[in-house]
């Protein structure tokens, strides 16, 4: 099947649902209980209004893309070598396993109580100092509570796979490498790390969905004055359904579009994975 097919093929199921939201907005005649597609589809085309004066739906989505990527971030520099140090050490992985199992349960949202209580309404900009000018402005968008909650999400999906992946490397590469001479150091960077290399890319592709799903509940903590969640959270209270609508479209694109490049990097860098199946 070509591509154009496939492609053409893709937008069946989206072509339905549009035509079926657009049949239950008719018969309900209700925009606060489902607001037409041409309204939601207006906002859309419009991403720079200002809306219920809290800035446009593009600026919004940007502080939350920033907020998602910076908590994302944290938790790759975090997770991956820690992974790696316990797939290839058995002490590394009896020392931490246990202990960060009981964590990994724990859904992002059961430590908003007490990620408030640590942290409350402080910021970047609390941290570092910074008392105005637009960095403050910048640095204050990004709180430390939320930042904890997105990098929660992440943390564990990416440190799951890099474990496996670790684990999953054939011991024969890496006694053929000592035989052959090679230091430790070659060894990761030469072996280990390229083997595990797509299982650690999966985790970061999981990870990066999990951090932006968290993000809606992460821009609901005291505090929060701008980002897309916060939007959708006050559109709500005013019955504007609309953006709410509109902004969870925002979301699903925006982490698709995260997630397309992802996928297009797994294809480019790790083709030779599907030879070996």
């Amino acid at each position: 099947m070509s591509k154009v097919n496939r492609f053409l093929l893709s937008l069946i199921i989206p072509a339905l649902f549009i035509i079926l939201w657009w049949v239950l907005a008719w018969r309900v005649d209700n925009p606060i209980v489902l607001p037409r597609v041409s309204d939601v589809f207006a906002l859309l085309t419009s991403p720079t209004q200002n809306l219920i004066s809290m800035g446009s739906l593009l600026s919004n989505v940007f502080v939350s893309l920033i907020r998602v990527l910076v908590g994302y971030l944290l938790a790759v520099l975090m997770a991956i070598p820690l992974g790696i140090l316990m797939g290839y050490y058995s002490l590394g992985y009896d020392l931490f396993n246990n202990f960060l199992g009981l964590f990994r349960p724990i859904p992002p949202l059961a430590w908003v109580p007490l990620v408030l209580a640590w942290f409350g309404v402080a910021s970047f900009a609390t941290m570092f100092g910074v008392e105005e000018g637009q960095l403050y402005i910048w640095l204050n968008n990004l709180k430390l509570s939320m930042i904890f909650i997105i990098f929660i999400g992440a943390f564990f999906p990416v440190l799951t796979s890099t474990i496996y992946g670790v684990r999953s490397v054939n011991k024969t590469l890496i006694d053929g490498t000592l035989v052959l001479g090679a230091n430790s150091r070659e060894i990761f960077t030469k072996v280990l790390l390229p083997a595990a290399a797509p299982s650690i890319v999966n985790g970061m592709r999981t990870g990066l969905g999990v951090a932006w799903m968290c993000l809606v509940s992460a821009e609901m903590l005291p505090g929060s004055i701008s980002g897309v969640g916060y939007l959708i959270t006050h559109a709500y209270t005013i019955a504007k359904t609309d953006i709410v609508i509109a902004g969870m479209i925002s979301i699903g694109a925006v982490g698709a579009v995260l997630d397309s490049v992802f996928r297009l990097f797994e294809s480019r860098k790790f083709k030779w994975q599907s030879m070996t199946r």
